[in-house]
């Protein structure tokens, strides 16, 4: 984890002084009634704003999901909430290697499971704006 002064943690991977955060049902419902269609669009800018590619991020959702560029297309369509993705999604067996902290919550000690699988999403999309390697961000070294 990190250490510890008065009620925040300090992130050892990357020094973000972090307070210990408990979602709320209110967020955990706002998450949940959030449609990715409305998100899908910023996962784009911001991926390609830091010069990596759309066809990255499918390759990163795809991991995640198992749901190929036709079916997140249906979902878009539809106007899936995240609920309806993610019960829709075939998680990767790996996902739980996704750690850290991404919206000032570390995603280890995220309890809601749908909150914590939308966050396992916004992480990798992090990581592939940051410039990690696809084979870390997809779990594979």
């Amino acid at each position: 984890m990190g250490l510890k002064r008065r009620n925040e943690v300090i992130d050892s991977s990357s020094s973000i002084k972090v307070k210990p955060m408990k979602t709320t049902p209110e967020h955990n419902d706002r998450i949940a009634k959030m449609t990715f269609a409305s998100v899908y669009p910023h996962y784009i800018t911001k991926v390609e704003s830091k010069g990596r590619t759309k066809e990255e991020l499918h390759q990163v959702i795809e991991w995640l999901t198992s749901f190929d560029e036709n079916k997140l297309q249906v979902l878009i369509k539809e106007k899936a909430t995240f609920e309806t993705f993610f019960q829709k999604a075939k998680l990767h067996p790996k996902a739980y290697l996704i750690k850290g902290v991404i919206c000032g919550y570390r995603i280890e000690e995220i309890e809601n499971p749908l909150t914590k699988q939308v966050r396992y999403l916004d992480k990798l999309v992090d990581e592939l704006a940051k410039g990690r390697k696809m084979e870390k961000i997809l779990r594979e070294a």
